[in-house]
């Protein structure tokens, strides 16, 4: 974590956007606000290029999103840029915080696999649920409910659920620089445990400088991590002319090749916007099967929104005493107008982006450096080949660096107290084991809640816990349920 450092007193606009986002109070700087959120735009970036990936098959009419007659990745892309970039400005005018927002994975994937795939729906009746999922946490959200849910959580359970998320995220950073994969066990090094190929070199070589930078107290050591690691990726690319990732080629380049061809400005396609249908999955799969989908979708958005929301405010220092952030219930908001925001803009549900604790790495204590990043998102509709040259091995380090970061909050749980330890120890193993930050949360909070029935504590249990917790059991047998039925 970055040492405090003394601000200096601003004067004209810069003293306006001091006071307005109160930078100064929070023990920040305009210039670190400003590199905040550059490095959370970068760390996030990868989502211009999975999210179309991702959502670019066909559907069970034929059809394709983006309303075209094969996969539309440069209408996909443009209009995740847009929705990432509204809502992140959003967050950072109106609820003032360090959480920039976008497609969220896993979110994604279930609209292509679960939606679209397996239930048959077409692109824009899958998007039509989305809003709806996004629609009814509103609701949630209005009646204060999403937000009491959020208070009933014990203090601890909540630095567990900042800790487990700082492994998690720092398993999605190895496995995206291909430095963790699937091998003759679960997980292995590189390929047959070791590693192999120019871009692991890459992601070692920005670990290594960000590692080196933030013993050494130099700001900006995660971004400079970042870029130095890029400019290698982009030398190496120029010589080998390396191809992407596949079975064929297992020591391509990840999610994105450093390298620019043609023109490095393009005019966005937004083809995707509009296309969601609200009542077109009711008639296909019937009532109790959206019901069910859409309930799935809300419990996984519902709760990584929470975890994240309590891991940004643990690193950057903003949380109460009782592990709240300040703005609650506006940065509830902004993140359920995103669900709604996303499906809209067929680009699926847009959530909070727990990436964007390497921008609180690197000094990040407000909402400017959420418009920062939100602002940079919209530049990138017309500059996606420049984003593109930041290949994914080299933002990876700026995960992992995050993570340890996290990590180290993990002293403020009392492990000598197994009442407190266990859940706590569940939610932070399942997350990166899972890879799940729901499936880790749901755990944690189903086992304090039969625990503390152990010891005789019932009237200690906050009666959301109850709900939440029962909510959790039902997510956990869901694929049986939906088996049993039918469905």
């Amino acid at each position: 974590m970055n040492s405090p450092v003394t601000t200096p007193q601003y004067t004209g606009f810069l003293g306006t956007l001091d006071r307005f986002f109160q930078i100064t109070q929070r023990g920040s700087s305009v210039s670190r606000e400003l590199r905040g959120g550059l490095v959370t735009f970068f760390a996030m970036s990868y989502i211009l290029v999975l999210n179309p990936i991702i959502l670019s098959g066909m559907d069970s009419s034929g059809g394709f999103l983006g309303r075209g007659t094969e996969a539309n990745i440069p209408a996909i892309a443009a209009g995740t840029a847009l929705v990432a970039g509204v809502l992140s400005l959003i967050m950072g005018l109106w609820a003032n915080y360090p959480l920039a927002l976008a497609s969220g994975m896993g979110l994604n994937a279930m609209v292509a696999f679960t939606l679209v795939g397996a239930s048959g729906l077409t692109w824009a009746e899958a998007m039509g649920l989305i809003v709806w999922e996004g629609i009814i946490i509103l609701v949630l959200v209005l009646t204060g409910f999403r937000e009491a849910v959020f208070r009933a959580v014990p203090a601890q359970m909540k630095t567990a659920i900042s800790v487990g998320i700082g492994l998690f995220i720092a398993l999605v950073g190895l496995v995206n620089a291909g430095i963790v994969r699937p091998g003759g066990t679960p997980l292995q090094l590189g390929i047959n445990g070791s590693l192999a190929g120019w871009p692991a070199l890459v992601f070692v070589v920005g670990l290594l400088v960000t590692i080196v930078l933030m013993v050494r107290k130099v700001r900006g050591a995660i971004l400079i991590g970042i870029l130095s690691a890029t400019v290698v990726g982009i030398i190496i690319q120029l010589f080998t002319h390396l191809g992407a990732k596949s079975e064929e080629n297992p020591t391509g380049w990840g999610l994105t090749i450093p390298e620019l061809k043609g023109s490095p400005v393009s005019l966005p396609d937004f083809s995707t916007l509009g296309q969601f249908d609200l009542f077109g999955s009711f008639g296909k799969i019937g009532f109790l099967a959206v019901l069910l989908l859409v309930f799935s979708l809300m419990l996984a958005d519902f709760f990584d929104t929470m975890g994240t929301m309590v891991a940004i405010g643990g690193e950057a220092g903003l949380l109460d005493e009782e592990g709240n952030p300040p703005r609650t219930r506006q940065i509830l908001v902004v993140d359920s107008i995103g669900a709604a925001a996303g499906g809209m803009g067929g680009v699926s549900s847009a959530t909070s982006y727990v990436e964007s604790s390497a921008g609180v790495g690197e000094g990040a204590r407000t909402g400017l450096a959420t418009v920062v990043t939100g602002l940079l998102f919209m530049l990138s509709m017309f500059l996606a080949p420049i984003v593109e040259l930041v290949p994914s091995e080299a933002a990876s380090t700026a995960l992992v660096a995050v993570g340890f970061l996290m990590m180290t909050q993990v002293t403020e749980i009392e492990w000598h107290r197994p009442e407190i330890a266990i859940p706590s120890f569940l939610t932070i193993a399942l997350m990166p084991f899972a890879y799940s930050i729901t499936v880790g949360i749901g755990a944690g909070f189903v086992t304090y809640l039969i625990i503390e029935l152990a010891l005789g504590r019932v009237k200690k249990i906050h009666p959301l816990m109850w709900i939440v917790s029962l909510l959790f059991v039902l997510y956990f047998v869901l694929g049986p349920l939906q088996s049993l039925l039918g469905v």
